[in-house]
């Protein structure tokens, strides 16, 4: 997380760091229940176990509280995609597998991405190109196992192009869900979506 974007007058950086982890979990759980609007910072500093005073002493603004809840999600999408690429196995199997435990990650997540997306617009314009350029860092990663992967196979705009596409269609699931399960299970989606992907390539997987 960054010091430079939320102040604290506390100094002890263990301290900070295990207060707003209790902060963003307090916050988390009453996001998805009200909404950042009709969260409080004092509902939210009795959910993090600690008095409104103390949550003020690691934070100046409820804005700065919805700032470390966005910066924590993105920040968990990123460790977790990051154990799942491996640029050393160069293979449309390996970029499948990307694909597949991005999917996953974002089932997993979807009511956290949810909220970042309904409430991100909330955050003042240099804490949201913050949280923005992660957005980009994480496309950027896709980028990396697609060029790796598929080194010959595709343009560079094109590369562009299908990161963007596979960083949103994992994030459909949880937008369309209540459309989407009407038809498919969660697994036949992501296959499909990964079919389409490897179809717009021109690469023909067999079923195994």
């Amino acid at each position: 997380m960054s010091d430079e974007q939320v102040l604290s007058s506390v100094k002890d950086r263990e301290l900070v760091e295990k207060r707003r982890n209790q902060m963003i979990k307090g916050a988390m759980k009453l996001f998805k229940e009200k909404g950042f609007h009709r969260t409080t910072t004092r509902e939210i500093a009795k959910e993090s176990g600690f008095s409104i005073g103390t949550l003020y002493e690691y934070i100046r603004t409820k804005e700065d509280v919805l700032f470390l809840v966005c910066d924590s999600i993105y920040e968990q999408v990123r460790e977790r995609l990051s154990l799942s690429i491996d640029l050393e196995s160069a293979s449309v199997d390996n970029l499948i597998a990307v694909m597949k435990s991005y999917f996953y990650l974002m089932d997993e997540m979807q009511e956290e991405i949810l909220i970042m997306y309904q409430e991100a617009k909330s955050l003042k314009k240099d804490t949201k190109e913050y949280v923005l350029q992660k957005e980009r860092d994480m496309v950027g990663m896709l980028e990396e196992v697609i060029l790796t992967c598929l080194p010959e196979k595709i343009s560079h705009q094109d590369v562009a192009l299908l990161a963007n596409n596979i960083f949103v269609q994992g994030q459909m699931w949880g937008f369309r869900r209540w459309m989407l399960q009407r038809q498919f299970t969660f697994e036949q989606y992501m296959d499909r979506q990964i079919h389409f992907n490897l179809q717009m390539l021109g690469i023909v997987v067999t079923e195994k």
